[in-house]
């Protein structure tokens, strides 16, 4: 009974996390404290996914290398030590019923942390930006930076300076 309603349970906390996620986020038009359509946590840094492409003068590029870190967490092991436990038995026959009790022998694993372990973990991811004056024909715009791939960062870098560029960008903001 008990595994039934933990089952039942289980159910209608997935139901209702569903729900709640698919009526949450800045993609159903709601918008956040920004007042832009972007919800709370989600910064100005990043673009859409669909961004489109944009055009403008080369003013700069830049390439910023992936940077990781040393980091120490527990060493987790797992521990097992012999146990034991009564187990009940029951037989029917006819009208009487016969009870009986025996032990049984099993293995009591747990995972414990012993001493520390290395590991290396990534602060900054690898980055590939190129800098665009007179966006899409703005000449307000200028010094605009945007994230890149590292084909089309290489194409700006063998471009002359103040060379028109076209291209789609992964985000913006270096």
């Amino acid at each position: 009974m008990r595994n039934k309603q933990r089952l039942v349970r289980t159910g209608l906390v997935a139901l209702l996390t569903a729900c709640l996620g698919a009526c949450g986020g800045a993609g159903n038009g709601a918008t956040g404290p920004h007042g832009d359509g972007r919800g709370a946590g989600q910064s100005g840094q990043d673009t859409p996914p669909q961004q489109s492409a944009v055009s403008g003068l080369r003013a700069d590029v830049r390439h910023l290398t992936r940077l990781t870190t040393t980091g120490a967490r527990p060493h987790m092991v797992t521990t097992c030590t012999p146990a034991t436990r009564q187990v009940k038995h029951t037989k029917r026959s006819g009208r009487t019923k016969k009870t009986w009790y025996s032990t049984e022998h099993y293995q009591d694993c747990r995972k414990t942390a012993k001493g520390t372990e290395t590991y290396r973990r990534e602060v900054r991811p690898e980055r590939w930006c190129v800098k665009l004056d007179d966006v899409n024909g703005n000449p307000r715009k200028d010094g605009v930076w945007y994230r890149v791939t590292s084909a089309t960062y290489h194409q700006a870098l063998g471009a002359d300076a103040r060379a028109r560029l076209q291209f789609t960008p992964t985000g913006s903001g270096c």
